[in-house]
């Protein structure tokens, strides 16, 4: 009996014939000059045809089934052309976040020995500039005008006159893609997505959130457009840089909202607290938007609270947890944000991510930084107990691609299944609930025990004055003196510190996780993460934090 066939390109093949000329790609076209917006598109059979000639371009250039290929291009419509042109041979996408700087980027693709490369003008001059790094590499394309390296170019590929490209007989069981982790607790990671990881992350995002094909979403982190097109709705690209969704134009983003009748948008608590406070500030409504998701970081209840009054009473406002290895885990809603679990975080409950999607087992285990071979019910937690959150199911990554080490690290095996740890630590309450209290490396070991970062962080967050906190360890490792990080909201940044500071070492003594931590130091800008620009870097706090004690 054969496999069956799994691939992506396949939900497009399926969307274009059923609905040919229904928007699958919008984006702005304003040109200098040009006062009122103006936006162009591509329908769902022109993103078939045009994925088909370039597909048969890629056989041509040697790019086949297998092959790892580098995709750097901008988020417009030829990267998306590209990707499921990519699908269709059955070649092996390799994508990283350009935010993260380019010696880290390209350290991660030096790890995957791709050998070819898809990218814009600059991306080629990057690449050549550290030829030892990507040495396997042999089969280049130019997204744009080529330069004086060799290879192809994007519109060569696609000069074939159309026909229908028979797409590659991949399964379940194949390698589909490389996604890089952000890299925000140590070295970015290379997770593999297999085409039947890809089928589960569809079918569990539909489920969930009740998807509807009418739907019009707002791509704010434009990699999730292959989950619109699987599902038939329309995606429209924002006019932003998605490396730094914390410097949105909040105007700009609330026009396109409009202009375009978004019904559904994900986004990260940075971009949400930017378009929030300017929305409020302007008594500006967000009537057609049925579904937010936000997701990268804890969100604040004040920033739910914001958004969620901006929207129809109707509207939905999901907080998720997630990870580059799985999405989703979990997701809370509004109302339950707001009248319950945010007064809990302020005590130093953690933040409520709610309960496990359907078809995801979730565990709590000890907390323990060594490998883990074999599963055991011995390494559960009570009832109630803070441990590391570990998980299993279809849409969760078995392993990371040519890293033994951190594939045994974060992973535990039990005969067939394979569980993740995720390297968060949280608890589950009685009605099954997950509670994140921060990661396992930012927990901050010292003479009186353990404090975890979320948790402290809460209780000084509560502060009307305090934009964000940071819990960090200075010292040494085992008996380290914790410190809190304090950036200050902008409107508040003129006040005078001393009273500020006094103010939340009272408030610090009202509670037993914070009762013990003295020191305050106030950062001016935290140092954040490239992809949702709101995941703290705790170890470079902690750097900060010694020189300026």
């Amino acid at each position: 009996m054969k496999n069956r066939i799994v691939n992506l390109s396949i939900y497009l093949r399926e969307n274009a014939q059923k609905n040919p000329n229904k928007k699958a790609i919008v984006y702005s076209s304003n040109l200098i000059g040009i006062k009122h917006r103006r936006y162009t598109h591509m329908t769902y059979l022109e993103l078939d045809r045009a994925s088909d000639c370039c597909a048969f371009g890629l056989e041509e250039a040697s790019i086949t089934r297998g092959t790892k290929t580098i995709l750097m291009a901008k988020p417009r419509p030829n990267f998306f052309v590209l990707l499921f042109a990519l699908f269709k041979v059955g070649a092996v996408p390799i994508i990283v976040d350009p935010g993260m700087g380019v010696k880290r980027m390209l350290t991660c693709f030096s790890q995957t020995k791709a050998e070819a490369f898809i990218g814009i003008p600059i991306a080629h001059a990057i690449r050549l500039l550290y030829p030892s790094l990507l040495k396997t590499v042999k089969k280049n394309v130019t997204v744009g005008r080529r330069w004086f390296w060799g290879g192809t170019t994007f519109r060569s590929l696609s000069k074939t006159p159309w026909r229908e490209f028979p797409i590659a007989q991949t399964t379940g069981k194949d390698l589909a893609a490389l996604f890089f982790t952000t890299g925000s607790t140590g070295p970015a990671k290379g997770v593999e997505y297999t085409y039947g990881m890809f089928e589960a992350q569809i079918k569990q995002l539909a489920s969930t959130f009740a998807f509807s094909s009418d739907d019009v979403d707002l791509a704010t982190f434009p990699l999730f457009v292959y989950i619109d097109i699987a599902l038939g709705t329309t995606a429209v690209l924002p006019d932003m840089n998605p490396t730094k969704p914390a410097r949105i134009n909040p105007k700009k983003m609330l026009r396109e909202i409009s202009d375009n009748r978004i019904t559904r948008m994900f986004a990260s608590p940075a971009l949400l607290n930017r378009l929030g406070y300017y929305a409020k500030s302007k008594n500006i409504m967000m009537p057609s938007l049925k579904t937010i998701i936000s997701g990268g970081a804890p969100v604040s209840g004040h920033i739910v609270e914001i958004i969620g009054s901006m929207m129809d009473r109707s509207a939905k406002f999901y907080a998720t947890y997630g990870a580059t290895e799985t999405l989703p885990i979990s997701l809370v809603e509004r109302k339950h944000i707001l009248t319950e679990t945010k007064a809990r975080s302020e005590r130093g409950d953690g933040t409520c991510v709610g309960k496990p999607v359907d078809g995801l087992d979730v565990k709590i285990i000890k907390i323990s930084d060594d490998t883990i071979e074999s599963w055991s019910d011995e390494l559960l937690v009570g009832e109630g107990k803070i441990g590391e959150i570990v998980l299993t199911g279809d849409h969760v990554s078995k392993r990371y691609y040519k890293k033994p080490q951190s594939t045994a690290l974060s992973k535990i095996r039990q005969g067939n299944k394979i569980w993740h740890r995720t390297g968060d630590l949280g608890w589950m309450d009685a009605s099954g609930r997950i509670w994140f209290c921060g990661r396992k490396k930012h927990r901050v070991i010292t003479k009186g025990g353990e404090l975890y970062s979320v948790q402290c962080e809460g209780i000084f967050n509560r502060h009307p004055y305090v934009f964000r906190s940071a819990l960090v360890g200075v010292g040494r490792a085992g008996i380290k003196t914790p410190v809190i990080c304090i950036e200050v909201r902008k409107s508040k940044r003129t006040m005078d510190q001393d009273n500020l500071r006094k103010e939340l070492l009272t408030l610090a003594k009202q509670h037993e996780l914070t009762k013990e931590i003295g020191i305050i130091l106030f950062c001016p800008k935290f140092p954040v993460d490239v992809r949702h620009n709101a995941k703290i870097f705790r170890e470079e706090l902690a750097l900060w934090a010694e020189k300026n004690l």
